[in-house]
């Protein structure tokens, strides 16, 4: 288990394990792209996932809240694997 700051910078990573953002948008297993950066909001403890997907930056936000996506946050790599295979 690992939580959301393990992930690297550049590299692709894929959901294994769907799971529903701050904003209700499901993320179902197969979707990729590859990480940028988090970023930490203290007030409601925010937290935003800085992605390329499709070629386009993309962010999905996450609360930092047992009732919220806490869980998600603290496990993330349940959620989601780094892909190791490079595309052409």
């Amino acid at each position: 288990m690992g939580d959301i700051n393990n992930l690297k910078n550049g590299k692709r990573y894929q959901v294994i394990r769907s799971f529903v953002d701050y904003d209700y948008i499901t993320h179902h297993i197969g979707e990729t792209w590859i990480f940028n950066k988090t970023a930490f909001l203290p007030y409601e403890d925010g937290l935003t996932l800085h992605v390329i997907e499709n070629g386009h930056d993309q962010i999905y936000r996450f609360q930092w809240r047992e009732e919220e996506q806490a869980g998600i946050i603290r496990d993330f790599e349940d959620y989601v694997a780094e892909l190791t295979n490079e595309l052409p």
